[in-house]
């Protein structure tokens, strides 16, 4: 594996970052990748139930996006509000920091908001006099690489049509591809991974390794870890998705159902990566019904011990989702498949195309 930062990179045109979502959620293009041939298909999102097989299981991440991003009535500060501390207290970002350091005050509604405390990660715990719902009147959080302000058709599209649990501010952007009738055709799970702001947080270490992941919550049913152990194939959607279900294994009992014999043969990353003699989730590590924090940080050389299948959007170049795929795929065959996308015109980020890895 490459542990350097700079063997994660690409160079993307700005045109190729997609602004705004599709005209409908299917018609989102689809690069489908072939581990094991190393080769590459063009095909269009709403095929996705052609490439279902007996025993798969499609799990997603059910998580809601909160209208967390306000401005003061002035207008003069952005507040990204994270997490609820009591009635009176929230954790929150906030831009410019300048202008909210320790004492300083700003209005959202009328309410006075007082900065007591900044976190060593640079998050603000305000407080105020009376109680405020910060997300009536809030707006979608979008990415910073969409360059324009959130409007009423994000409240909809940038939010997947099963968010259910609510807690996140960003979307987990692979699931946003499906429609109610695409999600009937296929077999599916669900889990919650709360995604945080973290996630657009960039890598500065230069050796991979050293960089220190966010934490996010995540849970886990006891009918979804049913369907997962009894599935021959998990189909992961999305990066939250596979983050929540490798933790799972980790922090599970470390427990198996041997049928066969058991060897170690390398993943598609390089990682020891168990196989069994025979197919299903016999040969695989169980999770049990949890709930929780996770700061797993999967980069090359990580071994996949519930994950089959990856769709994922595509990601900003020296992101920990890239390093994640491509743990997943193999850097070069990813990267290379990366540079096809660019050539071939595909939409990159949040709301652009997909693919999917097999």
């Amino acid at each position: 594996m490459s542990a350097r930062l700079s063997d994660y990179d690409y160079d993307l045109p700005r045109e190729l970052i997609a602004q705004r979502p599709p005209d409908h959620r299917e018609d989102s293009r689809m690069m489908v990748l072939d581990r094991a041939k190393q080769a590459i298909e063009h095909r269009q999102f709403r095929e996705l139930k052609t490439f279902v097989r007996s025993g798969d299981l499609f799990v997603l991440n059910d998580t809601r996006v909160l209208p967390a991003r306000r401005f003061s009535d002035d207008g003069a500060v952005e507040f990204l509000f994270l997490e609820r501390l009591s009635p009176k207290c929230w954790k929150c970002l906030v831009k410019p920091g300048r202008k909210m350091r320790i004492g300083a005050t700003a209005r959202i509604a009328n309410v006075v908001l007082r900065v007591d405390e900044i976190t060593v990660n640079g998050e603000r715990v305000v407080a105020s006099d009376e109680e405020l719902d910060p997300y009536s009147g809030g707006s979608m959080p979008l990415p910073p690489y969409i360059k324009r302000p959130s409007d009423d058709e994000d409240l909809a599209r940038y939010q997947t049509v099963f968010a259910r649990a609510t807690g996140a501010v960003a979307a987990p952007t692979a699931g946003l591809h499906f429609t109610p009738e695409i999600l009937n055709e296929i077999p599916h799970a669900f889990v919650t991974l709360h995604v945080g702001p973290g996630t657009f947080l960039p890598v500065r270490s230069e050796n991979i390794t050293e960089h220190r992941m966010h934490s996010e919550r995540f849970s886990v049913s006891r009918e979804a870890a049913d369907k997962i152990n009894s599935a021959r194939r998990v189909l992961a959607v999305g990066t939250t998705v596979v983050r929540v279900l490798e933790s799972a294994a980790s922090q599970a009992q470390r427990s198996m159902r041997i049928v066969g014999k058991a060897h170690r043969l390398p993943s598609a990353g390089g990682a020891p990566a168990l196989q069994g003699s025979q197919p299903g989730k016999s040969d695989k590590w169980q999770i049990n019904a949890q709930s929780g924090e996770t700061d797993l940080f999967i980069y090359p050389s990580f071994a996949f011990r519930v994950v089959d299948a990856l769709l994922t959007n595509f990601h900003l170049p020296r992101s920990t989702l890239l390093m994640l795929v491509s743990a997943f795929a193999g850097r070069e065959f990813l990267l290379r498949t990366y540079a096809e996308a660019i050539h071939e015109r595909y939409r990159f980020y949040s709301y652009g195309d997909c693919m999917l890895i097999l």
